[in-house]
């Protein structure tokens, strides 16, 4: 199976960004899935989130009808009620097959102060044509024990938006988290001068398929390695 992450730059632009999303999606429409980087919509937008929170439910109607057979997921501002949160959504035929709010916000970038934090039993594994996936938001891969909650997928999506002073922490924990749930691991980050980049596909022998230079990353994954290193390498 072919997968496709993005490595895209906000724009102040909340529309072209999501022109910019929506042409990449098409582009690549081969692909069994595709994953954009956290919050790329509208960024990290304190100032305006009322306004971030107003696009999300445009961009989410956009990608209900233009979304069709090949997955796709990104997270964005939502809001519910009087709260904020940080929203991963998968889109597959024209409707949402999944959604789960960001449950360990970054307290450094102060996300606490903003969004209201979802929660743990939001972290579900899904299928889309017999391939299990699971998602771990940004700082979440930093916490050890999620990863038990998503043990037995094939594919763990990380849609982010990591610091380029932590480029190595990013690597390091999503390599570590492939070898040790011996699956695949996708990462999408933002490719702004401040951000880590390093989307990528990782495989379960922890052979990282990266290229900072590029906005579109895609790559062919053969599932049997999941197989071939769970037969090798036995936890029981």
């Amino acid at each position: 199976m072919k997968i496709t992450t993005l490595q895209t730059k906000i724009s102040p632009n909340y529309q072209k960004n999501l022109d910019l999303i929506l042409k990449n999606y098409k582009q690549n429409i081969d692909s069994d899935f595709i994953l954009a980087p956290e919050v790329s919509l509208t960024g990290f937008d304190y100032e305006n989130f009322e306004k971030a929170g107003e696009f999300s439910k445009y961009a989410t109607e956009t990608f209900s009808k233009e979304i069709g057979k090949t997955p796709f997921a990104i997270t964005m501002i939502e809001k519910k009620g009087n709260d904020f949160f940080n929203t991963a959504k998968v889109f597959h035929k024209n409707k949402i097959i999944h959604q789960q709010s960001k449950y360990k916000l970054f307290l450094l970038g102060n996300e606490d102060k903003y969004f209201k934090s979802g929660t743990k039993d939001q972290i579900q594994k899904f299928q889309i044509n017999d391939v299990t996936y699971g998602i771990l938001i940004c700082f979440e891969l930093r916490f050890t024990e999620l990863w038990k909650e998503l043990e037995g997928v094939d594919i763990i999506l990380i849609p982010a938006a990591w610091g380029k002073l932590r480029k190595t922490h990013f690597e390091k924990l999503a390599n570590g988290l492939a070898i040790a749930n011996r699956c695949f691991v996708v990462l999408s980050d933002l490719s702004n001068d401040d951000m880590a980049k390093s989307s990528g596909i990782i495989s379960p022998f922890g052979e990282f398929f990266k290229d900072d230079r590029k906005s579109v990353i895609s790559k062919e994954i053969v599932l049997q390695e999941i197989k071939k290193m769970k037969k090798f390498i036995p936890y029981q």
